[in-house]
């Protein structure tokens, strides 16, 4: 099992702490092509196995191989294979010398402070530290994969779209309930250049919020 740190924005963090966001869709940063030895499938290379990968070597039983996908999922994916942990990366803050032991976090503050601590002070005032160079010791939310596969994201279901956060108030989304069209509008707002219109391929990672557990929190 193997952990790595992966950036959500403060939105997307809010929707795992509601148990509202079970996916995440990252760009494939070498895009597959049209496979030259099987017919309609694709293919894109791994550096680790240092050989090209078909996207249907992904999917679980195309292969006489027991666990094969799982494999290819070990190999080739940059966030891990099932079972893997990712630990959230998000804004955040320390609360300095009065109070040492607690980490303020952007996504939700301050209805994470405990109420005893008391004088809190306004966010604008915080000196937040980008999620980029927040270290393991601070995150407080830990994801295992369920499962990785990989697909064109355009292609994502209406309920895969809605397992990417669909917020419980939809209003600011002009109350838009399906969840596709909502899913589209978020995904441009992010992704300007690899919006639904290039349809690009993505990783899809699925996973389950975990106690956080730190063996080695340096």
């Amino acid at each position: 099992m193997k952990e790595r740190g992966m950036i959500f924005n403060g939105e997307m963090v809010r929707a795992i702490l509601d148990g509202r966001k079970t996916q995440t869709r990252r760009i494939m940063k070498i895009q597959p092509e049209p496979s030259k030895s099987r017919s309609g499938d694709f293919w894109f290379p791994s550096k680790k196995l240092e050989s090209m990968v078909h996207i249907s070597d992904l999917v679980p039983g195309n292969s006489p191989i027991a666990d094969c996908h799982l494999f290819f999922q070990e190999h080739c994916c940059p966030f891990g294979a099932a079972g893997d942990r990712i630990w959230v990366r998000e804004t955040w803050a320390e609360a300095g010398a009065g109070a040492p032991e607690l980490q303020l976090y952007r996504a939700n503050y301050p209805a994470h402070v405990p109420s005893h601590y008391e004088n809190v002070p306004p966010a604008e005032e915080i000196r937040w530290t980008p999620s980029i160079h927040m270290p393991r010791w601070a995150s407080r939310i830990l994801l295992e994969i369920t499962d990785v596969r990989v697909e064109k994201l355009a292609s994502v279901s209406d309920e895969d779209a809605g397992e990417e956060g669909y917020p419980a108030d939809p209003s600011p989304y002009g109350g838009r309930t399906d969840k596709w069209l909502w899913f589209r509008q978020l995904w441009d707002g992010i992704y300007p250049e690899q919006s639904f219109k290039h349809n690009p391929w993505v990783w899809v990672i699925e996973f389950k919020v975990v106690p956080n557990v730190q063996d080695n929190p340096a």
